[in-house]
């Protein structure tokens, strides 16, 4: 009789526990869905992250070593027209042709209004590897070469090299995006782990730690970022060099985090549950992973939500400067870095349209942050 009394205790008691775990996400649910801009945030994120990071072969209607002959020609307008000139609900392209600029003495590339390829979906072009692994020759859209043998698509234009911009800003959209996510994993890795040992233990421990997050926190980030990708070696490869930025990154940013984190468990480590569990004999690291660390995990989310974009925006920087990604490996930093000659910005200045894309993915990653920020405190006023 005892022992049914007990599993009957034990299971409401579970089922109490779930309840409220469920009630708080549905509040946390119910809370983010009334924030319209969280909501926008998050549709952007997971559109670039789908188009740039998973299936960016497939959106892009070129691939990205594909050169054309078309060097630095502008992008060319969509227009609803057939090509005899009427209108037409399907979107197509002008025809570019080349022209001798007696003013600059550069030749240009000009839109030729009497010459229409309409545009398709599902076309066959180059063929590539869908996720590395499916072999594929299908692109979303462009034109259909087999009846338009000339039919080129350029929505963004193209760079000095003849390659395709729009297709080149979602192949670095692929890398700028997903150092951000592996850098920011490192990052929360690193500076939960220290910060739960800092606030945890105290003392000399606590010293050391937060010494070392002052000492890194007082050099200037371009200088410290010269220096630290200085000692990347030119003899390796594009790989380990994006794997050197990722860490040197995470090297950097860990700090601010692990601090937040030690203020959090400060205040946590003092709670009935964890001086309960000391004196059931449980071992520190028990103490810190599974009851403490957990506490913390909704503060760290929005932190972590709020830093992607610094680890984006700092990739870019690093890669602008020179001392990031290199050729032949694309990011939005790459990009910029190629454009940032004067004489880009007066002749073609549609080569700054990456400049855009990293404004809207760090608005989103904003919106989104300050959305789970209000929405993981449901009992709030705001």
């Amino acid at each position: 009789m005892e022992e049914s009394q007990v599993i009957e205790n034990g299971s409401s008691a579970k089922g109490k526990e779930q309840q409220l775990s469920q009630a708080y996400w549905s509040l946390v649910w119910w809370k983010f869905k009334k924030n319209k801009l969280a909501i926008v945030g998050a549709i952007i994120i997971i559109l670039f992250y789908t188009v740039c990071g998973l299936f960016a072969e497939f959106f892009s209607p070129y691939r990205l070593d594909y050169q054309s002959n078309y060097l630095e020609a502008r992008p060319q307008p969509l227009v609803f027209k057939n090509p005899d000139g009427n209108f037409s609900l399907r979107p197509a392209v002008y025809g570019l042709d080349q022209q001798l600029d007696l003013v600059a003495r550069t030749r240009v590339w000009v839109v030729n209004k009497e010459r229409i390829y309409p545009l398709s979906l599902f076309v066959k072009g180059q063929s590539y590897k869908l996720l590395g692994l499916i072999p594929m020759n299908v692109h979303l859209f462009g034109v259909n070469t087999e009846k338009y043998p000339d039919g080129t698509v350029f929505l963004f234009g193209t760079d000095r090299l003849g390659r395709d911009l729009f297709s080149r800003i979602l192949y670095g959209g692929r890398l700028s995006l997903l150092l951000g996510l592996i850098g920011q994993f490192g990052t929360l890795l690193l500076g939960m782990v220290m910060g739960v040992i800092s606030g945890y233990y105290g003392g000399m421990t606590d010293i050391l730690i937060q010494r070392l997050v002052e000492f890194f926190g007082a050099f200037p980030d371009i200088p410290l970022f010269m220096a630290l990708a200085a000692a990347i070696p030119v003899t390796w490869s594009p790989i380990l060099v994006y794997f050197m930025l990722t860490l040197i990154l995470v090297f950097i940013r860990w700090g601010g985090l692990a601090r937040q984190v030690r203020g959090l468990i400060l205040s946590l480590r003092e709670r009935e549950y964890v001086l309960a569990a000391q004196s059931a004999g449980a071992s520190d690291r028990r103490i810190m992973f599974r009851h403490l660390l957990p506490g913390t995990m909704s503060h760290v989310i929005v932190i972590a939500t709020l830093m992607i974009p610094g680890m984006i925006l700092s990739e870019t920087a690093l890669s602008w400067l020179g001392l990031g990604l290199r050729p032949p490996l694309t990011s939005w930093g790459v990009l910029l870095q190629e454009v940032s000659a004067v004489r880009i910005i007066r002749f073609a200045p549609w080569q700054l349209i990456t400049v855009p894309f990293i404004i809207v993915v760090v608005l989103a990653f904003n919106m989104l942050g300050d959305g789970l920020r209000d929405a993981l405190d449901p009992y709030g006023g705001r």
